[in-house]
């Protein structure tokens, strides 16, 4: 059974760490909106550590997050930032505090990590969202539906699509996140179950053929043919390729999925943009898709 962290309530207490690349500058804004939500915000001792591209040492990294995972006083552990180094820590954490009291954590991009992590091997529900360190950047939309999410609000996305989808209704457990940590968890215990899930995916600095290598490895693995709907977020800034690819991102996932029958939606407000919208892994989700228009419920 799918375990549901408790919604948040002014006055509940969060936490925020730092368990890959270091801060390039002070969150003390960032803690401000967090704040106003009615929430009391505890930093990591090792919040602003450096250690040439990591916020502090591994142990360091380790030490935070272990702290708050045991804390049963703490509602929610927010990641300030992504980068890279979640994976060099998470087979380090003991969750077996956390998966007797379990508590949101957040977070997208290298936070994946620990976001597939908490569902694939303890069942428990996570937040893929904006972060401290892309607040300052975040639509309105976006981060307000990181609020209704830690809340508990309803929450339903109406938004077009610029790229033809695939019509069609369906209803399933929502999972994903960035694409390169989804393929890198491929095979290890955090690796999620795709059978019969709703994934969206999303990814940054990639080059097209890596997408399509990406891509392809869900694909010959059987992992595509077994969802009940796909939604693809926004693959920022592509990388050019010395010779032109020859497909951009929409057409290298559209050749591998479209002898399928579930619906696909495209340019989906979730990724490294400022309209980032708030995903719940874990949660059960209706998606409704016709040409251009997507609705992803929350239920």
């Amino acid at each position: 059974m799918i375990k549901q962290p408790h919604y948040l309530k002014k006055g509940d207490s969060i936490a925020i760490v730092c368990p890959a690349k270091k801060l390039a500058k002070p969150i003390d804004a960032e803690i401000k909106i967090l704040e106003s939500w009615g929430l009391n915000v505890v930093l990591g001792e090792n919040i602003y550590a450096q250690h040439h591209h990591f916020a502090g040492t591994d142990e360091m990294r380790v030490a935070d997050m272990q702290k708050f995972l045991d804390d049963t006083q703490i509602k929610a552990i927010v990641a300030a930032r992504g980068g890279y180094g979640s994976v060099r820590i998470v087979d380090d954490l003991d969750f077996s505090i956390f998966n007797e009291n379990p508590k949101w954590i957040v977070g997208f991009s290298d936070i994946t990590v620990l976001l597939s992590h908490t569902f694939a091997y303890l069942n428990t529900q996570a937040i893929h969202s904006q972060m401290p360190c892309t607040f300052e950047r975040s639509s309105k939309e976006g981060l307000e539906s990181l609020r209704k999410s830690l809340f508990g609000e309803p929450l339903t996305y109406d938004v077009v699509s610029e790229f033809e989808n695939r019509s069609g209704n369906t209803e399933g457990i929502l999972i994903g996140g960035n694409l390169t940590l989804l393929t890198n968890l491929a095979g290890s215990k955090s690796e999620m179950n795709f059978e019969n899930k709703i994934l969206f995916i999303e990814d940054v600095s990639e080059h097209d053929y890596a997408i399509d290598r990406m891509m392809r490895t869900l694909h010959r693995s059987g992992k595509l043919a077994q969802l009940k709907g796909l939604i693809v977020g926004t693959f920022a800034d592509v990388l050019e390729n010395d010779i032109p690819f020859g497909q951009n991102v929409e057409e290298i996932i559209w050749t591998l999925v479209k002898d399928y029958n579930y619906p696909v939606c495209f340019n989906f407000p979730v990724g490294h943009i400022a309209d980032n919208r708030a995903m719940t892994i874990g949660r059960m989700t209706k998606l409704t898709v016709d040409k251009q228009n997507v609705s992803l419920k929350f239920l």
